[in-house]
């Protein structure tokens, strides 16, 4: 079981995330637009890098769904690899099976 901080402060990045989309996505673009003058790009990246850091969406840390496991998290599942096990193992996952050759 990861530490209830840690999951907490994740908790917390994914709202700044939310919050602060909109704003990263218009800066962003306007840095690069080609059609802009120098000073508003450099004036927009720096708008951007006064932005909370956790507001980054690559901040985020994916962790499983039920311990906040950070390593060996499928995707597909939310969960981590050892919850995934338990799950096939007593045939709660659908349409997954225990692979024999």
């Amino acid at each position: 079981m990861a530490k209830k901080s840690m999951i907490a402060r994740d908790v917390k990045r994914a709202k700044l995330v939310e919050k602060y989309a909109e704003r990263r996505a218009e800066l962003k673009r306007r840095v690069v637009d080609p059609e802009l003058g120098m000073a508003e790009r450099m004036e927009a990246a720096q708008k951007l890098a006064k932005l909370p850091r956790d507001s980054s969406p690559v901040r985020g840390r994916r962790r499983c769904a039920i311990t906040g496991r950070p390593k060996g998290t499928y995707r597909k599942f939310g969960l981590g690899r050892t919850k995934v096990r338990e799950l096939v193992m007593r045939g709660d996952a659908p349409g997954v099976s225990k692979a024999s050759w």
